[in-house]
This record gives structure tokens, C-alpha cells and sequence, in this order.
């Protein structure tokens, strides 16, 4: 059975073309444009394909590019590596996780308690933290709500507070929760999140719209926490290959710096508090 969306693949190419200016695609710029990026045409004859062809990939009226076609195209709209792969399972050319699973193994929860200094967290396709180490649960109580980590971000009135840098937090989120979509098609709790945003906040439209993909690997956040005060922080992502769907954030701070010293008493507090429950 077939859970695209009706039309991700055209969304996606018409929102990548318009990034993409003639200059950077090689191509001279004369007189005015009255559509941002490439037209249809010029990405047709990039990807070398007929302009009758690409026009009814963007509008839905085609859904079963080959390879190949896919694969040119990405090469015209200059696509980098997270979103070529997510314009190929968008054309259904690759495979989609099965199914997320939600049960965190006991290895993986022995693995975190075992970082004393570090906050560590696991999370499931929208971003919902489904099992934390002392630390993390102290650094992300703040701003942790019903709608998890990344709902929390544009529904929370402490989120802009909390994150020193919110624009590119934001910015960074979404752009890793499109690309989570489309490895877990139709996952009822991505959906939701999806349409709960897109409904009540104007910020999240407005980056979700922009159709940009990008994973989470190496960031940098400035985090105010109530408890002990500004941190700069390094937030390291990684893929649970053994649970499909799942990632797991470490995040430390440079050693010496006064963000590893007020991470370090966070860390402290939190496990004495853990000791008396």
C-alpha cells in the first residue's frame, strides 16, 4: 500500500526550486524573473527531461520517476546528501523504515547512565523523549511538554527564554523532523505534530513550508537554564540502528569551560536527587 502524501514528491521539488538561482545552477540570469529560483523549464533541461514531464512530476499528475530521473534531478537543484535520499523515498525508489519502535533496550539505558558529566536522551520519530539519564531529565524539564522536545520549542512560553539561539534551534528541528517524516511515512504521532504545529504556530508554517531536509548530527545551542545559568553546549545525534526510528542525543560542553562546570552541578544535583526518590 502506498503512504505517500498525495503530492510529497512535487512539494518537495517545487520547494527546492525555488532555493536554487540561475547563477548557482550554471545558468545566465536575463531580464526580470517573476518566480524565485529556477523555472520549470530550466530544471527540466537540467535534469534532461521535457518541461511537459517535470511540469506533471511537480503537480502530482506523475508519481513513478525512475532512478535515474530522480537522481538528475537532485543533481540540477544542487540537493545535498540528507535531501537527495529523502527525494528518493519520496518517490517511493527507496526503502522506508518499517515501523518505529518505541521500547528502549536495557543496554541502551545502561549505556546513558553511565555518562556522569553528560546528559543523554533518547527519542522516537516526533522527537519525544522516550527514555533520559538523570542529567538530561534536569536540562530538559524546563521546556519539556506533552508534545515533546520539538513540539515544545513553538508551543512553550519558556522555549525562547531556554534557548539562547532559538532561530537556528527552530530552524535545525524542523528541518530534521521533514526528514524523519519521510523515513516513517504516515507515523501517527509525526503527523499530529505536524498538524498541531502548522496550525498554531506561524514560525513552524513558515520553516516547514521552506521544504528544506536536513538531519541532526553536530549542534551547538546556548541553553539558559533556571537552575545554574547560561551554557554553550554541543549536541552530538546519532542513529539506533538496533531500534529503527529512534536517535540518541548526547550533549556536553568544551572541557574547562564554565558551561562543563554548571553542567557538571546539574548533573551533580540530579543525581542526588535520583538517589533520594
Amino acid at each position: 500500500m502506498d503512504q505517500r502524501p498525495a503530492n510529497a514528491l512535487g512539494d518537495f521539488l517545487r520547494g527546492q526550486r525555488a532555493r536554487v538561482s540561475p547563477r548557482e545552477a550554471g545558468l545566465p540570469s536575463v531580464g526580470d524573473r517573476r518566480v524565485a529560483g529556477l523555472r520549470r523549464e530550466e530544471v527540466a533541461v537540467l535534469a534532461g527531461v521535457s518541461a511537459d514531464y517535470y511540469t506533471r512530476l511537480e503537480q502530482g499528475r506523475e508519481r513513478s520517476p525512475s532512478a535515474q530521473v530522480v537522481d538528475a534531478l537532485c543533481t540540477a537543484l544542487r540537493l545535498g546528501a540528507d535531501a537527495r535520499a529523502h527525494a528518493f523515498r519520496l518517490a517511493g525508489l527507496a526503502p522506508s523504515t518499517p515501523g518505529a519502535v518505541e521500547n528502549v533496550s536495557p543496554e541502551l539505558r545502561q549505556m546513558m547512565d553511565a555518562f556522569p558529566h553528560a546528559a543523554a536522551y533518547i527519542t522516537n520519530p516526533a522527537f519525544r523523549v522516550l527514555a533520559a539519564n538523570p542529567t538530561a531529565a534536569a536540562l530538559i524539564a524546563p521546556i519539556q511538554g506533552p508534545e515533546g522536545i520539538l513540539g515544545s520549542i513553538f508551543l512553550s512560553p519558556a522555549a525562547r527564554d531556554y534557548y539562547v539561539n532559538w532561530d537556528d534551534v527552530a530552524q535545525a528541528a524542523v528541518h530534521a523532523l521533514r526528514l524523519s517524516a519521510g523515513f516513517v511515512p504516515q507515523h501517527p504521532e509525526v503527523t499530529d505534530l505536524v498538524t498541531l504545529l502548522h496550525a498554531e504556530s506561524d514560525a513552524f508554517r513558515r520553516i516547514w513550508d521552506d521544504h528544506t531536509v536536513s538531519g541532526l548530527a553536530l549542534t551547538r545551542k546556548t541553553i539558559r537554564h533556571p537552575l545554574v545559568g547560561v551554557m554553550d553546549l554541543n549536541y552530538q545525534t546519532f542513529d539506533i540502528r538496533s531500534a529503527p526510528g529512534q536517535q540518541l542525543t548526547a550533549v556536553t560542553a568544551q572541557a574547562g569551560s564554565d558551561g562543563a562546570e554548571r553542567l557538571a552541578l546539574l548533573a551533580t544535583a540530579s543525581t542526588r536527587r535520583a538517589e533520594h526518590v
